[in-house]
């Protein structure tokens, strides 16, 4: 066992790497810009250049690294819109281009890796990890392991149907997905949608170009429209993760992504509804916000490969 290994994680615009020691403290973490093409030989440049006389090649566990599309338990990517990337075997190129073992995951079951390592979910083995951004993504974690699926698409929490009912179609195609209503988007959608009714008032009248922020700050502060839609966020939340539960018996939720920084008042909202939807043995799961921010993905990739027992 080494005494120290790599997470990288790989977004649309920069890749994130941390050098970690196998206990999980972050020794050092830095960026470099990701261009699609090279993004694979930049990784294993930057990280070549991070080898020192204390922290020697042949001391390092590996490297972990994760990528924004959905992987296989071999380490294939069979696509990546945001990389232009067709069928890719990031396993076997990044530890030819390294010489070092690797893991690959889906960035958002790496998230949910990191937090349950060193995280919000720290001192769980099973979690299931919902990240509220611009889009609404997800991680199942149990006993310490990802579950990824048969092609790799395990955790996409956010394509859940929540209303079958919904007209609008949302980007993946379905209708009445959660990330339709609980992402940032869809939550200003619903507020929009609920001030066009125009049987509450709203302080949200007076922004011209409101945010998810918005019209949670305004539900904080007892608006008619921010306390309505939080309310509703609430509701297909609870609904969303007691499907989950009653598959997977999670120990916990972890509650990530920009919306997340909403804190308590979001929590208290899914707390409001999941016990209705749910059998007693699985009524009263802790839900938690999670504390790793933008640094999930790299602690999640480094626990991949740093050979600790993890939950």
């Amino acid at each position: 066992m080494g005494k120290f290994c790599f997470g990288v994680d790989i977004g649309g615009t920069s890749v994130k790497l941390g050098m970690f020691s196998i206990k999980g403290e972050l020794i050092s973490k830095w960026e470099i810009p990701t261009v699609p093409e090279t993004v694979l030989v930049d990784v294993a440049k930057s990280i070549e250049d991070h080898f020192t006389d204390e922290y020697l090649k042949k001391d390092c566990s590996g490297i972990g690294i994760d990528v924004p599309g959905p992987v296989t338990g071999d380490g294939i990517v069979s696509q990546c819109v945001n990389m232009h990337w067709g069928r890719t075997d990031v396993k076997a190129e990044i530890e030819k281009l390294t010489g070092l073992k690797a893991q690959v995951a889906n960035d958002a079951n790496a998230a949910a890796l990191g937090e349950l390592w060193q995280g919000g979910g720290k001192g769980y083995a099973s979690l299931v990890m919902v990240t509220l951004g611009t889009g609404v993504g997800g991680g199942v974690i149990i006993g310490g392991k990802i579950i990824a699926g048969a092609n790799g698409a395990g955790g996409e929490i956010g394509h859940i149907c929540v209303n079958p009912h919904e007209e609008v179609a949302c980007n993946c195609g379905k209708k009445g997905c959660l990330e339709q209503y609980a992402s940032a988007t869809g939550i200003v959608r619903l507020a929009k949608l609920a001030m066009a009714e125009g049987k509450k008032t709203t302080s949200l009248s007076d922004i011209d170009d409101f945010s998810a922020k918005d019209v949670i700050d305004a539900a904080k502060k007892k608006d008619e429209i921010g306390t309505e839609v939080l309310d509703k966020i609430g509701w297909y939340l609870a609904f969303a993760c007691s499907g989950i539960a009653q598959i997977t018996d999670p120990e916990a939720f972890v509650i990530g992504g920009g919306v997340s920084k909403a804190g308590d008042v979001l929590l208290k909202a899914i707390g409001k509804y999941y016990n209705e939807f749910v059998m007693d043995a699985l009524k009263n799961k802790e839900f938690r916000l999670a504390t790793l921010g933008n640094d999930a993905g790299i602690y999640g990739c480094a626990a991949m490969v740093a050979g600790e027992k993890i939950g």
